[in-house]
């Protein structure tokens, strides 16, 4: 999930979200992240996510390796982490920890495969994106319910 969020900062909390309000167990019992099995939460994160995948399409879209994009999506990758950790009763700041570096780790590496693809084939830089949206979302439906 961490790395996901490296490629699409909101997707991987959304799709956590999602998986926690369908199944509803009690394993977020007690911790900070109980909020994330509410319906409201998932919805407005899917919204957000929703958002991101279109926004990243633009021609003004930032690149993901800049400051605040970068922060943004290591921050991401930080929660879901610790929620996974927290949800399997293990250390949150090593959950959070491992979803950082996976999530800044995934960024630089979609960032230059992206970059890579658009250069090397005639498919057009948006395509790309679509693909990659369909990547993180699929990989995200897969590990969220994991």
């Amino acid at each position: 999930m961490g790395a996901l969020a490296g490629m699409r900062s909101l997707s991987a909390p959304a799709l956590l979200s999602r998986a926690l309000l369908d199944k509803h167990n009690n394993s977020l019992s007690g911790t900070p992240f109980e909020f994330l099995q509410h319906r409201y939460v998932a919805n407005t994160l899917t919204g957000l996510a929703a958002t991101e995948l279109l926004g990243d399409k633009l021609p003004m879209a930032p690149d993901r390796t800049i400051a605040p994009s970068l922060l943004m999506r290591a921050a991401s990758g930080a929660a879901v982490g610790a929620v996974v950790y927290a949800g399997r009763h293990k250390s949150i700041a090593e959950g959070a920890a491992l979803g950082a570096v996976a999530a800044v780790a995934a960024t630089y590496a979609s960032f230059y495969l992206r970059k890579f693809l658009c250069k090397k084939t005639d498919i057009a830089d948006p395509i790309i994106g679509a693909l990659e949206d369909a990547l993180v979302v699929a990989s995200g439906l897969k590990a969220a319910k994991a």
